[in-house]
């Protein structure tokens, strides 16, 4: 039995964490929000996209499956559907859209060189 972090939270130990605070700040993402922060949600829909859930059901499933590694994945509290669903409709997209052009950039940059040979491929 693997007693260590998980692949999950080693993939997320990358995502920069400062930003990610900016972004919240700047569209007030957490305003008044007492348990489920930006960064649970940013979470959970992460491990959706990487796992290739289907619906908010099947996240809960496979969230609560794994509710004794939730905390080492930065998840606090146990993770509903309804809680998601309702986090989805209220908070701001652009949050994590900005999140993702941060992301990007970065992504430009450590690949300078393969990003120009990947665009002459498309042209």
């Amino acid at each position: 039995m693997n007693t260590g972090i998980t692949l999950f939270t080693q993939v997320m130990s990358f995502a920069p964490r400062y930003d990610f605070r900016q972004c919240v700040k700047h569209y007030h993402g957490d305003y008044k929000v007492k348990t489920f922060s930006c960064w649970e949600q940013y979470l959970c829909m992460a491990f959706a996209q990487l796992t290739y859930r289907e619906s908010l059901r099947d996240i809960e499933t496979c969230l609560r499956a794994m509710k004794p590694k939730l905390h080492n994945s930065g998840l606090q509290s146990g993770i509903a559907r309804n809680t998601l669903a309702n986090a989805n409709s209220v908070r701001d997209w652009r949050i994590y859209a900005d999140f993702a052009q941060i992301f990007i950039q970065k992504a430009k940059k450590l690949y300078a060189k393969e990003w120009d040979q990947f665009d002459k491929k498309i042209s």
